[in-house]
């Protein structure tokens, strides 16, 4: 896996994971559970990996719809 996206934004990761569904690449959110520690104010960022072999389909659809990535 490979870290594609890393954000704070609570709207953004679950428009990416429907994006990518759509195309038929698999993601895996990490970081979910970090809300607990910080008590849900959204200062840790939370990962969205995708496996290696699909990383650079992954950044073309972000590019494609205008999202904003790092990497």
């Amino acid at each position: 896996m490979e870290e594609l996206l890393r954000t704070t934004d609570i709207t953004l990761i679950p428009l990416v994971k429907t994006l990518l569904d759509d195309e038929g690449i698999d993601s895996f959110e990490l970081d979910v559970n970090m809300s607990v520690l910080e008590g849900s104010i959204g200062i840790l960022p939370r990962r969205l990996m995708v496996r290696r072999d699909q990383i650079d389909d992954a950044r073309r659809i972000l590019r494609m719809n205008g999202v904003s990535f790092e990497g």
